[in-house]
């Protein structure tokens, strides 16, 4: 195959979706391209899997540059390489973030991106085991399910939100956001349902959607001003006859755009890069959560810790064999919820994940007698970064910096969080759990210190967002209909068209986006466009 009617470079979370839905028009050729490989291993489909991913599995393998407000921390940046992308490796929750960001996108002139506008495209993509209304849809490709494997220290963390007057919130991607609750996660039948799962597995064999995996792309081809196709590192060419459309992500698909000539004219030049384009908003804008963690060592094995240990490993393999319970059917962070850090804001502004172990992710501190952590993460960051390139040379990572805390807001806020976790872990309901706080611990007392304390224990949230902005001025990417500004027959469909990064985990939102451009994109080409809760595999 030497083309197709529409080339998709990223077969991640927004990518499979968008190949399976252009697809269902059995007259439009699509041609999915994945660097990363296949998902066959069992870690991408057993929900606690995900303890595995951070650490490098079906990762990128980046960094982020020093962290220059931090002390100069350098992160581990965990990005997809596989199919299914992020949906392969995260921890399945499944949150849409707040209604109000929606209405942000919105009144920031991206008309057609408000809540109303997008609540259909999540419901389209919905199977929910437990709700059906009107925030809710069955029958979708997605699977969305409760936990299936919680443990009785998170009844006991709700009553302790409950005793600082923090509410249980049954469904926090429904009317309301605020209060702790047991998020709903990414899976069908207590398995992964990435979106590769849920969207191209039960379509395998259609005849016009081809995916091939293992190929990187070098550079989008742009024959006077339009884009006419990729080139893969190997030199070989592939032609769309409509459109290219990059869904490689908030770093990929920036980074390529860079590579590709198009992006910032000076950086570009100074590589020695042939400029295309000069767009000085590609890469910009990069925005994302960073986590903090209060990790306690509990009195008992009230959490999954003990599991680590070979003949508990092999207990826990069988308990989900047969049983679909135990650690191995657990996403390990399935409790958390939504509070605020500013009391006068209009919708929370922290989130908190629950931990049910200690060391789960890479870097994190790991309790021998066990543990728990619990995470928060300020959602509404103003500190912007960027991704640039270091070489022209592919082989080489980009150049990540969410330039952390760089607004002090952003600090101050950060620390409220993580006393707000603190917090909750002292309050009555959790001492029969509670040994001890561990970290931060009882020397961390001033604000100082706790700076001092968050740029060596923290993390990226991996809700990275906004590298190619969606807007009607003159500096924005693409526009509303997420065509590229200065470029012919190229799109852009993932995170990185974000404005500004929603307030929660950002899974469900790329599989949105994926959902309502697969419309636009039909509607385009003068296809049809029927919004419904399409059947699985049609």
């Amino acid at each position: 195959m030497t083309g197709a009617d529409v080339i998709i470079v990223g077969g991640g979370s927004a990518g499979c979706v968008l190949a399976a839905r252009l697809s269902e028009d059995p007259n439009l050729n699509v041609l999915l391209l994945e660097a990363g490989g296949s998902d066959r291993h069992p870690f991408y489909h057993l929900p606690a899997g995900f303890a595995k991913m951070t650490k490098g599995i079906g990762s990128w393998g980046w960094e982020t540059v020093p962290q220059r407000h931090m002390q100069n921390k350098v992160f581990r940046y965990t990005q997809a390489k596989v199919i299914g992308g992020g949906s392969a490796i995260n921890a399945q929750i499944y949150t849409r973030g707040n209604a109000q960001d929606y209405d942000n996108w919105r009144q920031m002139g991206c008309d057609g991106w408000g809540y109303d506008d997008v609540l259909p495209y999540f419901k389209k993509a919905e199977d929910n085991d437990t709700f059906n209304n009107a925030y809710h849809g069955q029958g979708g490709p997605l699977g969305v399910s409760q936990p299936s494997a919680p443990l009785p220290i998170c009844e006991a963390y709700f009553e302790a939100a409950a005793a600082l007057g923090i509410p249980r919130n049954m469904d926090i991607n429904g009317e309301s956001q605020d209060g702790v609750c047991y998020y709903q996660l990414t899976q069908r039948n207590v398995r992964r349902s990435s979106a590769a799962m849920a969207y191209l597995a039960p379509i395998q064999n259609r005849k016009n959607l081809t995916v091939r995996k293992g190929v990187q792309v070098k550079r989008i081809v742009v024959d006077h001003g339009r884009a006419s196709g990729v080139e893969l590192v190997d030199g070989t060419r592939f032609t769309a006859t409509q459109e290219v459309v990059l869904s490689s992500g908030a770093i990929g698909t920036p980074r390529l755009l860079q590579l590709s000539g198009i992006g910032p004219a000076d950086h570009l030049k100074g590589l020695g890069i042939e400029l295309v384009l000069d767009r000085q908003q590609v890469g910009a804008n990069l925005q994302d959560h960073i986590d903090l963690y209060c990790i306690t060592e509990l009195s008992g094995p009230h959490s999954y810790d003990r599991y680590a240990k070979p003949l508990w490993a092999a207990w826990a393999g069988l308990q989900y064999l047969f049983a679909r319970k135990g650690p191995v059917a657990s996403s390990l962070f399935e409790t958390g919820g939504f509070w605020y850090s500013d009391p006068q804001a209009a919708s929370p502004d922290l989130q908190m994940h629950l931990g049910l172990g200690t060391g789960i992710e890479h870097g994190v501190a790991a309790m021998p007698q066990g543990g728990i952590t619990l995470n928060s993460c300020y959602l509404r960051p103003r500190s912007h970064g960027t991704v640039r390139l270091q070489s022209s040379d592919l082989s080489k990572a980009p150049l990540i910096d969410p330039n952390y805390l760089s607004d002090p807001v952003d600090r101050e806020m950060s620390i409220r969080g993580l006393k707000l976790t603190q917090e909750i872990l002292a309050q009555e309901p959790l001492k029969d759990f509670i040994l001890a706080e561990r970290l931060p611990g009882p020397d961390v007392k001033t604000d100082e210190d706790y700076f001092n304390f968050i740029c060596t224990h923290s993390k990226t949230s991996h809700h990275c967002a906004g590298t190619c902005r969606m807007g009607i001025d003159n500096d924005a990417v693409v526009d509303p209909r997420l065509h590229f500004n200065g470029i012919d027959g190229l799109r852009i469909v993932d995170n990185s068209i974000m404005p500004k990064v929603i307030s929660s985990n950002t899974n469900a939102a790329a599989i949105m986006i994926a959902e309502k451009a697969a419309d636009m994109m039909k509607a385009d080409f003068g296809l049809a466009a029927e919004l419904h809760n399409g059947a699985r595999g049609q």
